[in-house]
């Protein structure tokens, strides 16, 4: 009977082993292919190329047109593969800021400690009670439309949960005994901080940044669909969704489905990369799994 047991828990374990493989080959599989539709596409064909031809709006999809046409007749794939790239774009810089400013933060509560560090995680507590997406909408609406106003917004409201794995980081990190042996050697707050805290908190940073980019990418989206993101002639994923309202009430979906996969699939996959990386750099959640 132990036995037996035994083959029926090695069996599970293999069996959830085979399942987060084939999800992060699968996911590494679609994040490639993004990166090599947003790479390459563009170039070889420019948007501006598509003149607007009426007479082949609203097209279903088929072989010519594999997610069909828009309202205008333009060709939905491209208009997706290019919106997916201004998104990608807009996700990725403001999850890099997003990072920098929280690691930022997040180290100097921790190092400089007592009432500094009381004062900045009350902030951050503040911060956070607000919804991400009211924030955004606030900071939005001070500027134009556009790219840089959409970043800003989307960075602002995002640093805060790096700031608090950042500081409890650099606390652990503070306690080891190779850092109490440099500050006792003599070593300046500069040193200990660039020669042994930050290379331990990078990792952790990096994988914020990651994780920060499926959310910026929904942020903007959002922003975009309620006509506060970017321009509506600009294409990007929220305004692809949001223009194509009216044809899916006309009863029309691929204007609408196509572009909404877009956002879901590829940040579900950076989402299920991520999530790799962080079982990779923490022991303890990796031996958990394999139980």
């Amino acid at each position: 009977m132990a036995d037996l047991a035994w083959r029926a828990q090695e069996g599970a374990r293999r069996a959830r082993r085979s399942t987060r493989a084939w999800k992060v080959r699968s996911s590494a599989v679609i994040v490639a292919a993004v990166v090599l539709a947003v790479l390459v596409v563009p170039p070889l064909v420019h948007l501006d190329e598509q003149a607007v031809d009426l007479a082949a709006k609203l097209r279903p999809p088929s072989w010519e047109h594999p997610f069909g046409t828009d309202d205008v007749g333009r060709d939905l794939l491209l208009r997706c593969v290019y919106g997916l790239r201004v998104s990608l774009l807009v996700g990725v810089v403001a999850a890099v800021v997003a990072t920098v400013i929280g690691t930022a933060v997040g180290a100097l509560a921790a190092a400089s400690g007592g009432w500094v560090d009381r004062i900045v995680m009350r902030l951050v507590d503040v911060f956070s009670s607000v919804p991400h997406l009211l924030l955004g909408i606030f900071i939005v609406a001070m500027f134009r439309p556009g790219v840089w106003p959409v970043v800003v917004s989307v960075a602002l409201t995002h640093w805060l949960s790096t700031a608090r794995i950042v500081r409890a980081e650099v606390l652990s990190l503070r306690s080891r005994p190779y850092v109490d042996a440099a500050i006792s050697g003599g070593a300046s707050r500069l040193r200990v901080a660039v020669r042994h805290l930050l290379p331990g908190v990078l990792p952790q940073a990096g994988l914020a940044a990651v994780l920060m980019v499926p959310h910026a990418i929904w942020h903007e989206s959002a922003l975009s669909f309620l006509g506060l993101g970017l321009p509506t002639h600009q294409a990007s994923l929220g305004t692809l969704v949001q223009s194509s309202r009216g044809t899916l009430l006309a009863g029309d979906w691929w204007p609408t489905l196509f572009p909404g996969l877009f956002i879901i699939v590829p940040t579900l996959a950076i989402a299920g990369l991520a999530g790799a990386w962080r079982e990779r750099i923490n022991p303890r959640r990796r031996s958990e799994l394999m139980l």
